[in-house]
């Protein structure tokens, strides 16, 4: 789902700043370069581990979304409507339409029906309407990779 690779160090490093801190001032200090290094290294292990679980959760929900769409409303179910709304955690009926899914009346009632079925929540912003798919946001903004079913 990603274009390019990604590793969030700083989350590591925010989440042991002391540590972090304390080696680094023992680097300027003593040149003890070993101690920071090894602690680098495994932040970049954690921190790996940590986003393999996370890209596991999101390819579970998505599969979980896949099955639920197809169940619930299967005159809409396209794998790329699925596609866009995990590539876009909240959407517009105009994305739908630039991706050529569907013209802007029916875009419109696919978002509303993914709504209906418990996938997606609508929102009003100004004179806007969003899409938003919670549970892929709870995944892409929390720390944990739980995962519930779609009802």
């Amino acid at each position: 789902m990603l274009t390019l690779p990604i590793l969030y160090l700083s989350h590591y490093i925010i989440n042991n700043k002391a540590g972090y801190y304390h080696l680094l001032l023992d680097v300027t200090r003593n040149q003890a370069w070993e101690p920071w290094i090894v602690f680098l290294l495994q932040g970049i292990e954690d921190t790996a581990r940590w986003t393999t679980a996370k890209i596991a959760a999101i390819r579970t929900l998505s599969g979980l979304a896949i099955t639920h769409v197809k169940q619930a409303a299967p005159k809409i179910y396209s794998r790329e409507l699925v596609d866009l709304i995990f590539d876009l955690p909240y959407c517009r009926i105009q994305n739908l339409v630039e991706k050529g899914i569907a013209g802007r009346q029916a875009a419109s009632r696919y978002l509303k029906q993914l709504v209906e079925i418990g996938v997606l929540q609508e929102r009003t912003v100004g004179r806007e309407k969003l899409f938003i798919h919670p549970k892929l946001m709870h995944l892409l903004t929390r720390d944990d990779n739980t995962v519930t079913t779609y009802s």
